[in-house]
């Protein structure tokens, strides 16, 4: 081929790429503001789940008598003051007054929990339909039928209509004010009402320490020892980069890392960035090896020639165990130990996050953050809301703009305000190759050109999974069990996903079940395992900090702060809106 005809060919291949990739723009361009329409739900994907499901129970008569048979039985459950054979209170909260027993009003909740359970039972179990299909189908029903729950409006709930008889329609008067006041700290990007008296730094994140590294991705807060002697170990915290660290360190009465200074344990964490749309290109390797690695090294140039309790919360936990399968896969053993809370590295049941995370819903949301330069905190913030939405979008709004009356705020709430955002590459890597493709349980997960695998890790492991995670359900958790090739203490705490790890000693009506599977031991399944675990009254922490005391040396002189103080804990990433 002459040089002349490798020029045209060339030159033919780089216009036929620049035109592909305005046509990309168009259509992502195009997928983006969809989104934008939609918020950020996928209308092809709910298109494929209701024809899936419509199709396929369209194609089963049997099923369709079955459904009718159970109308017809639920209409009489509500004649007869039963539905399902439940006392209708017990079901649901929201009709828990006594206001509606009395009629017209015990006729609309009635129906109302018999239409749940209809629904319930059309979208559950019908053949042919795909799982997560299923799954979404149900979970969109329940959206509906919230919307349109006889608590919600003032001609169907008795408990709104005797307030405002009572109070001469004064309750709506403050709603609406509420409405607006509401409206008004969301345009000017301030906290909710209520949070004024919760302020990191004077409220909240308190323990006293040091910043003692910094890169572009995190700040490294080490400690001040609150005991005469320490642990040689240390403890490094790697927090969700979804949520700011300080959940970990809310006030001195419920601070995880307050409680292990005290318990005698030198204690760092990790306090990460909050990125911008110019961070859109940091990806998964980048908070591995600026985030994970880059503390590890700062932690041992601190505290040198010393092994480190290594422990992540919730996706911190996940990133947290991909480098740990890293270093055993390179011989690095610097961990003395593995404590993964609420953490999960098997996706396939990870809760109705999932529901999130299909092909379609996927590629919409890349889009839209491919034009945004990440997902926007407030995004992230309706996603979970979603997932609770009675409690968390119809309750409030029956409570503040019809009753007219405000919730009494607290520290989880207003950490809970302080939403951060991520960057679009490696929120995009981790929904696809983490919740989409469950790469890291399955061993395709990369890292520096290799895949990692759960089993190359070493050090003993320490998993919490809490029974009401509705983002990281103690069974997926568990999984740990049966993918590491290590001995793993399980502990099942009660409360969620938040309150169930800040549960300080003394809280109120706490307990946890806990065993430890040796390595090489048979595996336990889930259920068994609940039912054979030995239960205990109170905190898991204090079960925590005893298990780190079994793995760690004899107690000695604190280690000197780091040698560069930057400045004083919680630092200054932790402020960035």
């Amino acid at each position: 081929m002459s040089k002349r005809e490798e020029r045209r060919r060339s030159k033919r291949g780089r216009s036929a790429s620049k035109h592909t990739d305005v046509l990309d723009v168009i259509d992502r361009s195009l997928h983006a503001t969809v989104a934008r329409t939609t918020g950020g739900l996928s209308p092809i994907g709910l298109g494929q789940v209701y024809w899936d499901w419509a199709s396929h129970l369209a194609a089963s008569p049997g099923r369709q008598m079955q459904l009718a048979q159970s109308a017809w039985t639920g209409a009489l459950s509500v004649l007869n003051g039963q539905v399902s054979g439940k006392a209708p209170a017990a079901l649901d909260r929201r009709f828990r007054d006594e206001a509606w027993q009395t009629w017209p009003y015990n006729l609309f909740y009635k129906s109302f929990l018999a239409q749940q359970a209809w629904w319930e039972d059309a979208t559950t179990g019908p053949r042919g339909v795909s799982a997560p299909h299923e799954r979404v189908a149900r979970f969109v029903a329940r959206q509906i039928l919230d919307t349109m729950a006889p608590s919600n409006f003032f001609l169907t709930n008795p408990e709104l209509q005797r307030q405002t008889f009572r109070e001469g329609g004064q309750n709506l008067r403050r709603g609406a004010g509420h409405a607006v006041d509401d409206w008004q700290r969301r345009l000017a990007g301030k906290p909710p009402a209520g949070m004024e008296e919760f302020v990191v730094g004077e409220t909240l994140a308190v323990t006293q320490g040091k910043v003692v590294f910094r890169n572009h991705l995190i700040e490294l807060i080490q400690y001040e020892p609150a005991a005469e002697t320490v642990r040689p170990e240390p403890v490094l915290i790697v927090p969700a980069w979804i949520m700011k660290y300080y959940i970990l360190d809310l006030r001195p009465e419920n601070s995880l890392i307050r409680h292990m200074t005290e318990q005698g344990f030198t204690v760092f964490c990790i306090s990460w960035r909050n990125p911008g749309p110019e961070d859109s290109d940091l990806g998964m390797e980048d908070y591995l090896d600026q985030g994970v690695m880059a503390a590890l090294d700062a932690v041992n140039g601190i505290v040198p020639k010393t092994r480190i309790h290594a422990t992540g919360y919730c996706l911190g936990g996940t990133l947290l165990s991909i480098a740990a399968a890293k270093m055993g896969r390179e011989g690095d053993e610097r961990l003395a130990s593995l404590s993964l809370l609420a953490a999960q590295v098997d996706f396939t049941e990870a809760g109705e996050l999932t529901l999130f995370t299909g092909p379609s819903q996927l590629a919409l949301t890349e889009d839209m953050m491919w034009r945004q330069g990440g997902l926007k905190a407030e995004q992230m913030a309706g996603t979970f809301q979603m997932l609770r939405s009675n409690d968390l979008i119809w309750s409030r709004m029956l409570r503040d703009y019809l009753m007219g009356e405000r919730g009494v705020p607290n520290d989880m709430m207003a950490w809970n305000a302080d939403a951060t955002r991520m960057p679009y590459r490696m929120h995009s890597q981790y929904l696809r190759h983490l919740f989409l493709d469950n790469d890291l349980a399955e061993g395709r997960f990369d890292v520096a050109g290799k895949p990692v695998s759960v089993t190359d890790i070493r050090p003993p492991i320490f998993a919490v999974g809490t029974e009401r995670d509705h983002v990281a359900p103690w069974k997926s958790a568990y999984k740990i069990q049966h993918l590491s090739d290590t001995e793993v203490t399980f502990v099942l705490a009660s409360g969620g996903h938040n309150g169930g790890i800040v549960s300080e000693p003394g809280h109120p009506r706490r307990h946890y079940r806990i065993r430890t599977t040796p390595d090489h031991a048979p595996y336990l399944a889930p259920d068994a395992w609940a039912e054979t675990a030995e239960r205990h009254e109170g905190s898991w922490w204090t079960a925590w900090a005893d298990w780190l005391a079994e793995r760690s040396g004899a107690a000695g002189d604190p280690p000197a702060m780091g040698r560069e103080a930057l400045c004083d804990a919680p630092g200054t990433y932790v402020f960035q809106d």
